[in-house]
């Protein structure tokens, strides 16, 4: 099985030094050459000249691009180097809809393609530890094992092509509430002038202990916020969640409250820190008197 990977971003550069280390990787690629440049010299591996060219050289090709738009114009600059039998496997986080286009694109060419979104973030991907979630031809998936294997600690078929970003969205509607939960505690916990240090360590090892108070309530209370996940790309996710809200008819507080403060942020020049950045935001609360509307 020969791999190649679009997208050399965060995501994008794990996964491919992790199918590396596998003995997977053929090629990569990206929209800025000299990202491919230095990881196909770092890796000793191809940097291809375009996306046609990586696919014509790839049984598999990984897609790690940030936006639907981007994911289909992908498809189609691989397009003169796609053929039957080969799969393109798309961890991007999009819609449900945009993935369906994604693969009839593909099917026209005998090509297979499977939505498979990950949780992780940053860490996961270097560590070789995301939780991919997937959608496609079930028979597609099992042969496929071996690289989601390399790049990740757990892949489930959640069903036909759209499942994968539908549980993905699932993930994204709870990773803002606990977002929401944790950064608003702690900005309680530190105006109550308690040693946070403490506090974290506490709460980690009770009912309210989680991963991203262990990863980043320790950065957050010292205001630091180097991304392992974007904010920007967190707002693109759960706008896209919100459309499908929309199409059930429903609401959800959540989502809407986590918007607004993300947009609050972003206007404030804060879309490329962490999510955890979030934490600024419930600090003014408190300096505020809480007066502001949420």
């Amino acid at each position: 099985m020969n791999v190649g990977v679009i997208g050399m971003g965060a995501m994008g550069t794990g996964m491919a030094r992790n199918l590396h280390k596998a003995g997977l990787l053929q090629a990569v690629w990206n929209r800025t050459p000299d990202k491919a440049q230095a990881i196909a010299g770092e890796l000793g591996v191809e940097a291809a000249a375009d996306p046609a060219a990586l696919a014509s050289a790839c049984d598999v090709i990984v897609t790690c691009v940030s936006r639907d738009e981007d994911v289909l114009a992908v498809m189609d600059a691989m397009a003169s180097g796609l053929a039957s039998g080969k799969t393109v496997v798309d961890t991007s986080t999009i819609a449900v809809d945009t993935a369906k286009q994604a693969a009839a694109k593909l099917a026209t060419s005998g090509v297979e393609f499977l939505d498979a979104p990950v949780s992780g973030g940053k860490e996961g991907a270097q560590n070789g530890q995301l939780v991919f979630m997937v959608g496609g031809d079930a028979d597609v998936f099992q042969r496929l094992q071996p690289a989601f294997d390399a790049m990740g600690k757990s892949a489930t078929h959640m069903g036909e092509v759209g499942s994968g970003q539908a549980t993905k969205a699932v993930n994204q509607i709870m990773v803002a509430g606990i977002n929401q939960a944790v950064t608003e505690a702690l900005a309680f916990g530190q105006t109550s002038g308690l040693d946070m240090d403490k506090v974290i360590e506490v709460v980690s090892g009770g009912a309210a202990g989680n991963w991203f108070l262990q990863m980043r309530g320790p950065t957050m209370v010292n205001d630091t916020f180097e991304p392992g996940f974007k904010l920007g790309l967190h707002h693109k996710d759960l706008t896209i969640c919100r459309q499908m809200l929309d199409n059930m008819g429903v609401a959800l507080p959540v989502v809407e409250m986590t918007l607004k403060h993300y947009e609050r942020l972003m206007e404030a020049g804060y879309g490329e820190e962490d999510i955890s950045a979030l934490y600024r935001d419930k600090r003014e609360l408190f300096r505020t008197g809480n007066k502001r509307s949420l």
